[in-house]
């Protein structure tokens, strides 16, 4: 890996220290695992949680929900404000809210405390995520971008991979308090590393805060999740589905308006005008939108169709993490030699063929024959890590921050677009089965090759947009 000689400048001209390359690179893995196996290491301890404490339906729901709303839904709030706080202030006091949230959920006994704790938790996610992707801009080379956003995407790839399994082991084997206590330490690491590496504390983005954009656009996220997801214990019936929705639509019409009559815009307007980067977030989304919501689902085909146990049923995904391992070094040669533009495309093409393969099988009650396409899906996956670093790298370098919140709002939102979505089709394709008299294991897995089909069309739909938005070699740094 090769860093810039000397120092490195960051966005306010505070010179980087010789060195802040390797805690840069070990904050960018700890902070990538930890807030996205956050996302699913609950799924497989709720039924552990509902019982100790009594918790109906609703309350469990938003033991997840309450983690992933103020997280996707603040994400941009936050990169604003990593960029007028600076990197060192936002990380230090997004990892100790993040660590302390963490022990609260553990020692929490009832669903309030527990509940309260997820939300601050994702509070804090939200400000952890484009402050540590900052770094990736202000820190580090060309070069040092493309092995930095490589580890970034293998920590969270890894973390969605090996979820539901870490879950079902820790309250299988010793209490459910410990998936929140085990964030502790990922914390407590980091922060011992943000000196040396975030040292820009000056305000990078001076003026004024657009108080109502962020507001209303935090507004626009949530709702739209609420539409989708709910928030009773039955799935939102028409209406429940359709007002969230509306509102949600004139939130964002009202941010639109708002942002062009801004002096100070929540999204600058050169970041907006940027094709490259808009293609980013849309194959970011894309891509998200298929593999999420297989993964959420797999762990349940596993137990209902397979008959493995809470902690078997996730263990075939850490399949995807060891491919997204071992192909992650081929990366930084391929977009070398490739470019990002053809390096995406490939892994989006082999994330969609790994799908397909996986569907052909699916009617086979054993794990064997998926492993193919699980390892297919993982290699595929590490490929389309330069899309985090070729869609920083046309962003000007006193945007780095919201840019990074834009990115990763689009793939936090896509984890529950792509749950609703996956679900739609696997629930009606089960249902259709199941009208025909068709066993329910068999219906399920009939349901979930279906979702495996749209995934791998989502997945070619995202390899479109990288050809259209994508030009073939790294783009020189954008200017200050």
């Amino acid at each position: 890996m090769s860093v810039l000689p000397g120092r490195i400048t960051g966005p306010v001209g505070v010179a980087q220290p010789r060195g802040a390359a390797l805690p840069t690179l070990v904050i960018i893995a700890l902070v990538a695992f930890v807030t996205t196996l956050d996302n699913n290491i609950v799924a497989a301890a709720v039924p552990s949680i509902g019982r100790e404490l009594a918790l109906g339906l609703t309350e469990l729901q938003w033991i997840s929900l309450g983690y992933i709303l103020p997280f996707a839904g603040l994400l941009l709030v936050a990169g604003n404000l990593v960029d007028r706080w600076g990197q060192r202030r936002a990380l230090l006091l997004g990892l100790l809210v993040f660590g302390t949230a963490a022990l609260a959920g553990g020692f929490a006994r009832d669903a309030a405390t527990l509940i309260a704790a997820r939300v601050v938790q994702g509070c804090a996610a939200a400000v952890l995520v484009p402050a540590t992707l900052s770094l990736l801009r202000t820190n580090l080379d060309v070069r040092g971008r493309a092995i930095g956003a490589g580890i970034w995407t293998a920590a969270l790839a890894v973390a969605i991979a090996v979820g539901p399994a870490t879950g079902g082991l820790l309250s299988e084997h010793l209490h459910w308090s410990w998936i929140f206590f085990s964030n502790v330490p990922f914390a407590v690491a980091a922060a011992a590393l943000a000196p040396a590496a975030a040292v820009t504390t000056e305000r990078s983005a001076p003026g004024r805060v657009d108080v109502r954009g962020m507001l209303l656009v935090t507004a626009s996220m949530l709702l739209f999740l609420m539409a989708l997801v709910g928030t009773g214990e039955h799935a939102p019936d028409l209406a429940g589905r359709v007002v969230p929705a509306g509102l949600g639509v004139l939130a964002l019409v009202g941010f639109v308006l708002v942002e062009r009559r801004s002096a100070h815009p929540l999204l600058p307007r050169a970041l907006v005008a940027e094709r490259a980067f808009l293609g980013g977030v849309s194959v970011q989304l894309l891509w998200g939108l298929g593999v999420s919501g297989v993964f959420f689902f797999t762990p349940l085909l596993h137990q209902e169709s397979l008959a493995l146990t809470p902690t078997e049923a996730g263990l075939p995904l850490v399949l995807v993490a060891v491919a997204i391992v071992d192909a992650t070094p081929l990366v930084a040669p391929a977009v070398e030699r490739w470019g990002p533009r053809y390096t995406v495309l490939v892994g989006l093409l082999l994330v969609s063929a790994g799908l397909v393969a996986i569907a052909v099988v699916n009617h086979v009650p054993e794990v064997p024959p998926r492993i193919p396409g699980l390892l297919l899906i993982g290699a595929g996956s590490a490929f389309t890590t330069p899309l985090t670093s070729f869609s920083l790298e046309v962003v000007a370098t006193r945007d780095a921050g919201i840019a990074s919140g834009v990115l990763t709002a689009s793939r936090e939102l896509s984890s529950a677009l792509g749950v609703a979505l996956i679900g739609l089709v696997l629930t009606v394709r089960q249902n259709a089965e199941l009208a025909g008299g068709a066993p329910a294991p068999e219906a399920l897995a009939s349901g979930f090759t279906a979702g495996l089909i749209t995934a791998a069309v989502v997945e070619l739909l995202a390899a479109a947009v990288t050809f259209r938005c994508f030009r073939s070699r790294t783009p020189e740094s954008a200017a200050d």
